[in-house]
């Protein structure tokens, strides 16, 4: 069987693409690799929208911590952290509010640091 995997949408920081033949959404976003269902994807989208940003920003301004935006997982010890950036880069991908999937990332859309030699 013929696997088309399409490209939904695309920023520098990840994909968002989906299997037409699975119907399953592949989410690579930094460094991790999630897979999901429409179904799961639904519920990842509401959850993300219900998060309150602000209120993990304030809670968390006192500990030295980068990244301090919590996404619990049902791996009790496991938990992703995001800073607000990679945050509202993550809600682009989920949501597809990004641009032309199909274009070559320019080198400046990438937001990665590049030590040139």
């Amino acid at each position: 069987m013929c696997h088309t995997i399409k490209t939904l949408a695309k920023n520098g920081m990840g994909k968002l693409s989906c299997c037409d033949t699975c119907q399953v959404f592949f989410l690579q976003f930094n460094n991790l690799f999630i897979e999901f269902t429409d179904k799961e994807l639904a519920t990842f989208q509401e959850y993300l929208t219900n998060m309150d940003v602000e209120y993990w920003e304030c809670k968390n301004q006192c500990k030295v911590m980068k990244r301090r935006i919590p996404i619990t997982t049902l791996q009790k010890n496991l938990v992703l952290m995001f800073n607000q950036q990679e945050f509202a880069a993550l809600k682009d991908l989920v949501f597809r509010n990004t641009t032309k999937p199909d274009h070559t990332l320019s080198i400046s859309e990438i937001d990665h640091l590049f030590i040139l030699n």
